[in-house]
């Protein structure tokens, strides 16, 4: 899971810079497609995470049960609830 959190960190990163807004065209498009490619790679690892506890779910015998998971604070969910 290290590799999620160095993703999301560098996500973090990468959207400070682009909402700085002091980049130019050419580069804050190579920083948004690498923004893109680290939000793909995020998603990847929280999909096997999610498969991974459907799977100890249904081994215990909690059958299409689903469980609460604590979410520590973010700033990018922070922004997102702002808007």
């Amino acid at each position: 899971m290290a590799k999620f959190e160095e993703n999301l960190t560098a996500l973090e990163t990468v959207v400070e810079r682009l909402e700085r807004g002091d980049l130019s065209l050419e580069d804050s498009v190579k920083l948004f497609e690498q923004g893109v490619a680290l939000s793909a790679a995020c998603k990847v690892e929280l999909d096997a995470a999610e498969g991974k506890i459907q799977i100890l779910l249904d081994r215990d015998g909690q059958k299409g049960a689903t469980a609460d998971v604590a979410v520590e604070d973010s700033p990018l969910l922070d922004e997102e609830d702002e808007e």
